[in-house]
């Protein structure tokens, strides 16, 4: 069994700061998987320290003497990515000068880290099942069976079991390569291991530059734990660096801090946890659309009860209003600045509202130009859902300082999608 001073000699071996039971307990699956050569499956968001664990299961293994090779599998081409795994042989496709050894070559004897694992095309797919299953291979190019023997340690950020469902990942690949489960916890799960871990960078930071460390008063750590930190260990650290640099006075408080915290209202759906790794909610870009349809029918409907029990009623009154105040406490704009003739009742009428309400129709008439401003209402709706797509992206890349892998995350799509996006609406 192993026990804590062992998991604090691994934290202290490979700088893994915090004291959090669940982080405890991935290190502790981590020790446990290392003396054995099963695939191990690391789950966990983005920035949130995956890789850290591949080299704890690495240097804790009998294979410690042999290559350690960590890949990001999302940031090589589709084209290239099966030489660049398995190599290839001279003139097998264009520019290929000379033969080449790939990673699993190069690697035999020793583990590889396959990063970002879901973003592998389902042919390259494939070609590593059969290695995992048979140890066997075949350069690009060649049709000669090569064999190694290489320990597979694998990380995702996305939702592999829902990957499988839209055909974009193989279900035997999912199940081989999820022989050992480690789910990495997120910032916002590990409590007080936000203060610590923003101590240590601050501390990094005035040690380097030669200046007097940051200091949180209570209030101030009590607003950071708080904080949801959509990305992780990456922003943390940003934020205490930032905070290091521009701070003049070195004792921060609350009001201080929550100046380098961008606000909650500004944040966008990303992915939610829900305990374990296999239950991460994956905001894909369909989904993201969906719940901006399901936004607009909500409102849609809203309008429609608001008209139809107006009509009725002979006009708008104040007892109407009242019962629909919701659909325009998050107004800006679009209201006249009439009151209603009802003084008991604050609530401005809207435009569309009050012009139809005034209008010389007959009764018959006023339905139906209602009828017909709520389908163009629709129809208006409908086709600005790629505007709110792009707007989505901008506000994104903005709150990340244009870091496409951070802005990715936050929305919940892969980083490859984000990119074809930003193509896509010409997205300088």
């Amino acid at each position: 069994m192993i026990t804590p001073q062992e998991i604090q000699s691994v934290k202290q071996r490979f700088g893994i700061i915090g004291n959090s039971p669940l982080l405890n307990h991935a290190i502790q699956v981590a020790m446990q998987a290392s003396p054995t050569d099963m695939t191990v499956l690391i789950t966990g968001e983005s920035g949130s320290g995956k890789e850290s664990f591949s080299k704890i299961i690495h240097s804790l293994s009998l294979r410690k003497h042999g290559k350690f090779i960590a890949i990001n599998c999302g940031a090589i081409p589709e084209g290239t990515i099966d030489s660049e795994l398995f190599g290839h042989e001279k003139g097998s496709f264009t520019g290929a000068h000379e033969a080449r050894k790939g990673y699993f070559e190069v690697t035999d004897g020793g583990s590889i880290f396959l990063d970002e694992i879901g973003e592998l095309p389902l042919g390259t797919q494939a070609r590593l099942l059969r290695v995992l299953e048979n140890g066997e291979f075949i350069k690009v190019g060649s049709s000669k069976v090569l064999r190694t023997n290489v320990r597979v340690i694998t990380a995702t950020n996305v939702n592999l079991l829902k990957a499988v469902e839209k055909g974009r990942f193989r279900e035997d690949l999912y199940y081989r390569l999820n022989t050992v489960p480690i789910y990495v916890p997120p910032l916002r799960e590990r409590g007080e291991d936000v203060v610590l871990l923003f101590r240590k960078f601050t501390g990094d930071f005035s040690e380097k530059y030669h200046v007097r460390p940051i200091s949180l008063n209570s209030e101030a750590q009590v607003l950071l734990m708080r904080y949801a930190f959509p990305g992780n260990i990456r922003q943390l650290k940003n934020i205490a660096e930032q905070i290091s640099l521009l701070e003049e006075t070195r004792d921060v408080n609350a009001q201080t801090l929550a100046k380098y915290l961008p606000a909650d209202s500004s944040r966008l759906p990303m992915a939610l946890n829900h305990g374990s790794g296999s239950e991460n909610i994956d905001f894909s870009e369909r989904d993201i659309l969906y719940k901006v349809l399901f936004d607009m029918k909500k409102d849609m409907n809203d309008l429609k009860k608001l008209v139809l029990e107006s009509y009725q009623s002979g006009g708008i009154n104040s007892n109407i209003m009242q019962k629909h105040q919701g659909l325009f406490e998050d107004l800006e704009t679009g209201y006249s600045q009439k009151e209603p003739t009802d003084s008991s009742s604050s609530y401005k009428v809207p435009l569309v509202l009050e012009s139809q309400k005034n209008a010389s129709h007959n009764n018959d008439d006023y339905e139906e130009d209602v009828i017909e401003d709520i389908i163009h209402e629709e129809d208006d709706n409908s086709l600005s859902l790629e505007k709110k797509e792009k707007e989505m992206i901008l506000r994104a890349l903005r709150k990340h300082n244009n870091k496409r892998k951070y802005a990715a995350g936050d929305l919940g799509i892969s980083e490859r999608t984000l990119y074809r996006k930003i193509k896509q609406y010409e997205i300088e």
